[in-house]
């Protein structure tokens, strides 16, 4: 659908607009009294989400780097693409995308409003695909519904339509933007077990809050708690509520692995953290017929 007709049918006069970005692919941009924010069609993915602040400035939360892609089936550096319908590689599968396709594909608009207090709601649905049928997890219906405002707030919904049971991992991949890695805590995870990634996924235990000095991806496991990322350079704090998700992932490529990359830009490292609300690994969900399950996450600025 061109953006014309996305503006007739679902845009909002001074407060939600749809554009097209770079290669090609639809934008939705938001700003209302409590925030600003992008969404690309392409994934559902937020792109920026900026609160405004008591001084009446819009401060960026979100990550982007600068030498990110932006191309019709290609996955973006940073933002919060949404990992689904399963978690990493594949387990069966090596030629399947990692982190599933939902983050490559176009969704569609279901509905877009201006609540009570001032946000925005977006939701977005995704239909199978003919190249992607093969991947899809049978009978199963999926939307998203992003909230815009003082705090940012994503409802992922699967939706069970079939007659057998499916297994579905997934993950909030939010790339955070932080002032200085060397200066950022990550409280909620202490005392809790994790698996090592970068060390064979070997169970280890996590003493303590997170301090970044090195390469780290680890999934940290049972954990249901609020987190919250301490940044003393930028001075302040963002926390991270979720509900329907049973395992974290705390990832940060440091030097080596992002030169390697080529994506993360110019010490581009430095400048992100990912704290991933997910179901992976151990905590992948079964979601029996007729029945749907619901990630949610909610970021707030403090």
């Amino acid at each position: 659908m061109h953006q014309d007709q996305l503006n007739a049918q679902h845009g909002i006069d001074q407060q939600l607009v749809f554009i097209t970005g770079e290669g090609g692919i639809p934008l939705i941009n938001i700003k209302n009294s409590q925030a600003k924010a992008s969404i690309s069609l392409q994934g559902a993915q937020v792109l920026s989400w900026a609160p405004k602040t008591a001084t009446g400035e819009f401060e960026e939360v979100i990550w982007v780097s600068d030498k990110a892609s932006f191309l019709p089936g290609k996955s973006v550096r940073g933002g919060i693409p949404i990992c689904w319908p399963w978690f990493g590689p594949h387990s069966t599968r090596k030629n399947f995308p990692a982190h599933g396709f939902a983050r490559t594909t176009r969704w569609q608009i279901e509905s877009t409003l201006t609540l009570d207090d001032g946000s925005s709601r977006i939701c977005l649905t995704m239909e199978p695909r003919p190249e992607n049928v093969e991947m899809w997890p049978s009978q199963t219906s999926v939307l998203v519904q992003i909230t815009i405002g003082k705090k940012l707030e994503i409802e992922l919904i699967t939706h069970n339509h079939g007659t057998e049971m499916i297994t579905i991992g997934q993950a909030f991949h939010t790339y955070f933007k932080v002032g200085d890695i060397s200066q950022v805590i990550l409280h909620g995870l202490a005392d809790t077990d994790y698996l090592d990634k970068l060390d064979d996924f070997k169970r280890k235990h996590q003493h303590g809050p997170i301090v970044i000095d090195k390469e780290v991806d680890r999934i940290y496991l049972d954990t249901t708690t609020d987190c919250v990322l301490e940044d003393k350079h930028l001075k302040r704090n963002i926390i991270i509520i979720k509900c329907g998700s049973h395992s974290t992932v705390v990832w940060n490529p440091w030097e080596e692995t992002a030169r390697r990359m080529g994506d993360l830009g110019e010490q581009g490292y430095k400048k992100m953290l990912c704290v991933e609300s997910s179901n992976a690994a151990e905590d992948v969900v079964t979601i029996e017929p007729g029945k749907d399950h619901h990630l949610w996450v909610q970021y707030a600025r403090d």
